[in-house]
């Protein structure tokens, strides 16, 4: 079935938002709900809320504000996106973040920011491989303890990305042209295989100054999750000390690889020594 990404546009709509919110995250009430009331006022406010419709159903969602840096510069913050069961392997993640990069080049912003948990590794490839965001920036426990299906059990820590939208690097990656790699990256973790066949972190590499790291991690996090919530919880707190350690001395994640190697399938972020807190 064709998907329709358009804006949400009608309280029936929102409503339809509401739910989809429910069952993407498996929330048990609604305490985490993004609720009707703030997503129609950001959005007739100069955020937006699109929508990716199979026929009258929404099957997924991005909703996002602006905001401002640190700095003071204004941003659009995209604070949720969504795709529900079944509609996941589908595209719509990209498709919505085009039509969202879109909407804001033409408020004259160019850039976005949103945060994601480093170990999942489809949004990794998605934000970082595909969209050609960039990060340098490490959040512990971000939301505290948390309830939904996904994250319950776990700190909540995040990536927090920039995607300047306007930029050479962007433009890149949206036309499929990551350059290659001028040196072989040095691996700042080894991994190793449980009794029950899992992997899980080794030994941690915390000095190293190569001009590109890589740091691996699970293809599948929330299998791992529900199999071993204690290596789950191991795999939080060797990859926080790799990425908090690199990114207090310099280095950015650029780039994420997924690929099958030996009948397995590997996921790797890789990290350059950063070039300033400017437009990449």
């Amino acid at each position: 079935m064709d998907v329709a990404i358009r804006p949400v546009t009608t309280l029936a709509g929102y409503h339809a938002c509401e739910d989809l919110q429910r069952r993407v995250w498996a929330m048990p009430d609604d305490l985490d709900v993004v609720p009707l009331h703030l997503l129609l006022t950001a959005h007739k406010n100069g955020g937006l809320l699109l929508g990716a419709f199979a026929g009258e159903e929404m099957v997924g969602f991005v909703f996002g504000f602006p905001g401002l840096t640190a700095e003071g510069r204004v941003k659009h913050c995209s604070h949720m996106m969504g795709i529900a069961p079944g509609w996941r392997s589908a595209g719509l993640g990209y498709r919505l973040k085009l039509a969202q990069r879109e909407f804001v080049l033409g408020q004259g912003l160019d850039l976005i920011t949103w945060t994601y948990d480093p170990l999942e590794s489809r949004n990794a490839y998605l934000n970082i491989h595909k969209l050609g965001a960039v990060c340098d920036t490490y959040l512990r426990d971000l939301y505290g303890p948390m309830t939904d299906g996904l994250n319950a059990g776990l700190p909540s820590d995040r990536f927090e990305v920039a995607w300047w939208i306007a930029g050479e690097h962007v433009r890149q990656r949206l036309a499929g042209e990551a350059a290659p790699l001028a040196e072989e990256p040095f691996p700042v973790l080894t991994t190793r295989r449980t009794a029950a066949g899992l992997l899980a972190p080794d030994a941690l590499a915390l000095d190293a100054g190569a001009p590109t790291l890589q740091v691996e991690i699970p293809a599948e996090y929330q299998a791992i999750k529900s199999a071993d919530p204690a290596l789950a919880q191991t795999w939080r707190m060797a990859t926080r000390q790799l990425f908090e350690r690199y990114f207090a001395v310099g280095y950015r994640v650029v780039d994420f690889v997924s690929r099958p190697a030996a009948g397995e399938r590997r996921s790797l972020y890789l990290l350059h020594r950063a070039r300033g807190r400017s437009v990449y």
